[in-house]
């Protein structure tokens, strides 16, 4: 495996020309964002916040004001609203292992879509080894919630229902006011989640318009560093902390917080949401650049998930039939160009995706797809390069797979 990879990185060598598209599985920090973490390591409050003495309440102090930061992006008014966790993963983890723990008196069943990302899917697997069970609602072929399947699966044992604000592979928006309306008329008690990480600083998102009890938020999603994210917990609602440790700020959270990567996380939001229309308009410009070009080059493919305002701006997931995915994704590494099969979650599986799968996509459509995401840091120039090199490059591994005989 090593040697492979060193084979496939000396191939790489005199790419006069790269563009990262990758940006649902990783991301690029801007260097405003690590100039902003960089005094945290070694020049201020680089303290534990939880001691008393000048580092420790630098430190202190400064985790509360990005607390203070992140929850007014998201709406809140009370910063003691806001977890930091280690990621999205963690988030999740916490929102649905914590509150499942803390409300199992009250009943045993969640409700999820089928198209959660997979660490909700992994993390309901492991409560049914608690005893708890899951129910997933299936989605229509663009990706949105049946939401008369959702009113049936919600009873007086759901004590919780977790379901995207947006799809992390195909973009969709999810009626997520109307999902809660829903799942809290048939019953009050019941717990709201959503994973907002693809929503955040990509559309108008509001916790109280919304009326959400839990939502999740990722750094990196927004060009911030790995390993941060947070969990929104709406003030009064029981949640179970899944972690121990020693004691820290956070009453869910222990150990000692990561000031350098929350400032990251709070500079990256700062710099999403400020000129927040132009930003999410330059996405969108060059997503339809991108989608509009490939359509217009390239015949059997298809678009994954909806188009227009029913889809976030960034969000470009396509399925080129006669393709493999994988395949296609290194003959474009080759070429400079970076983009992912499916997500990262699935993509060392030999199965499809499990949200293609669910809006009706054929096995061989689903592991042809590829997985692109634009930011305000692309060029038109950037696009126009794509554009030049995918009909190419899908047409090698057409010929490659008309020449095997395999489709």
């Amino acid at each position: 495996m090593v040697e492979n990879v060193k084979e496939l990185l000396k191939a790489h060598k005199g790419i006069k020309r790269e563009v990262y598209l990758d940006n649902e599985n990783s991301t690029m920090v801007p260097k405003d964002v690590v100039d902003a973490m960089l005094p945290y390591y070694n020049q201020v409050a680089y303290g534990n916040p939880t001691l008393t003495h000048k580092p420790g309440w630098e430190a202190f102090e400064t985790i509360m004001k990005s607390s203070q930061k992140i929850s007014r992006f998201l709406g809140s008014k009370i910063l003691e609203e806001i977890t930091f966790t280690s990621g999205e993963t963690e988030a999740n983890n916490l929102a649905l292992m914590g509150s499942a723990f803390a409300n199992k008196s009250k009943g045993k069943k969640i409700v999820i879509s089928e198209i959660e990302p997979i660490n909700v899917l992994h993390v309901t697997d492991l409560l049914q080894k608690f005893g708890f069970t899951t129910t997933k609602v299936p989605v229509d072929r663009e990706g949105f919630l049946n939401l008369e399947k959702l009113k049936e699966a919600v009873d007086e044992e759901t004590i919780l229902a977790s379901i995207a604000t947006v799809s992390n592979e195909i973009g969709t928006i999810q009626p997520v006011k109307e999902a809660l309306d829903i799942v809290k008329d048939k019953n009050p008690e019941t717990l709201f989640h959503t994973d907002a990480s693809d929503a955040y600083g990509r559309i108008p998102l509001n916790v109280q318009d919304l009326k959400v009890d839990l939502a999740t938020v990722s750094s990196y999603k927004i060009l911030g560093p790995r390993g941060i994210g947070a969990l929104y917990i709406k003030e009064g609602v029981n949640v179970d902390k899944i972690l121990e440790g020693q004691i820290g700020t956070q009453k869910l959270w222990p150990g000692v917080e990561n000031t350098p990567l929350i400032v990251g996380f709070t500079k990256a939001s700062e710099m999403a949401f400020q000129d927040f229309e132009a930003n999410v308009n330059r996405m969108r410009m060059l997503r339809d650049k991108l989608v509009d070009g490939i359509f217009r080059k390239l015949s059997d493919v298809k678009l994954n998930g909806p188009k227009g305002d029913k889809r976030v701006p960034d969000n470009a997931n396509i399925s080129f039939l006669r393709c493999e995915g994988e395949a296609l994704t290194i003959e474009l590494s080759l070429r400079g160009i970076y983009v992912s099969s499916g997500s990262a979650c699935s993509r060392r599986l030999l199965q499809p995706s499990h949200v293609l799968v669910a809006i009706g996509r054929k096995f061989s459509e689903a592991h042809g797809s590829i997985l692109a995401k634009t930011t305000r840091y692309h060029t038109e120039e950037d696009i126009t390069y794509v554009l030049e090199v995918i009909p190419s490059a899908v047409g090698r591994i057409r010929g490659i797979v008309g020449s095997t005989g395999v489709d």
